[in-house]
């Protein structure tokens, strides 16, 4: 038997502090030559991408920065909010990787530019609640 009179739990909402960086961009797809010829859609963090899906890699010394697994990115030139998923190589520096799915034309379109990207780092509650 349940009981009404038992209050539904209320997570607080996690605040976010956003960041600016000017970053390298280029694009990839999940096709076995620009990742792994094994299993092309298995993000380094063990996501699976799927096409569609808003995405990004970045380069080791960005997690360093803040852009670690699932933060949230917002790209200067797209109006959607990526996630990243995915990190690039070690001998990257100060880039990300946009994902394309399988649609190669379009990453190769994209090419390689410089672009500002925004990033949301959550912020530590408990210090908040302290002052």
């Amino acid at each position: 038997m349940t009981s009404c009179s038992k209050k539904p739990e209320v997570k607080e909402p996690i605040l976010y502090e956003w960041f600016g960086r000017e970053v390298t961009a280029s694009a990839y797809n999940s096709v076995h030559w620009q990742t792994d010829s094994i299993s092309p859609s298995i993000a380094a963090w063990g996501d699976t991408l799927k096409p569609g899906m808003k995405s990004i890699a970045v380069s080791r010394d960005l997690i360093k920065l803040g852009l670690a697994h699932n933060t949230m990115v917002k790209i200067d030139t797209f109006p959607d909010t990526f996630y990243v998923l995915d990190k690039m190589h070690y001998k990257w520096r100060n880039r990300i990787d946009i994902y394309m799915g399988k649609d190669i034309k379009k990453a190769r379109e994209w090419g390689r530019k410089k672009i500002m990207v925004c990033y949301a780092v959550p912020l530590d509650t408990t210090l908040s609640t302290i002052e």
